[in-house]
């Protein structure tokens, strides 16, 4: 397995906006899970795995599921100025991607 580099900025930014643990972001999986069949999808596995790994284990896939992330959730963020922001779709779609926007006011 070949390390890959991970910038301090994406990196930090990562750290600070995947802001549920694995353990949370499981938890909430089983509990949505039993309501809903399509919520646990590759990209909140994917986050799972990069979540597993320290910054020197972490793959060029991984790097690359790091920055597709912080895209998806900065599109979401930029969605949170539309009148359904803060619906519960909207928090699921963020929880998936292990981001809580409920933690973001606390």
């Amino acid at each position: 397995m070949t390390t890959a580099y991970v910038s301090d900025d994406l990196w930090r930014e990562f750290h600070r906006e995947i802001n549920m643990t694995p353990d949370e972001l499981r938890a909430w999986l089983r509990e949505e899970g039993s309501r809903r069949q399509d919520i646990a999808t590759e990209v909140t596995e994917a986050v799972l795995a990069v979540m597993s790994k320290s910054r020197e284990e972490l793959t060029e896939e991984d790097v690359a599921v790091m920055e597709s992330l912080m895209g998806r959730i900065r599109l979401e963020r930029r969605e949170a100025l539309h009148p359904a922001a803060g619906d519960d779709a909207w928090r699921q779609r963020l929880m998936a991607l292990g981001h809580d926007p409920d933690k973001d006011a606390e």
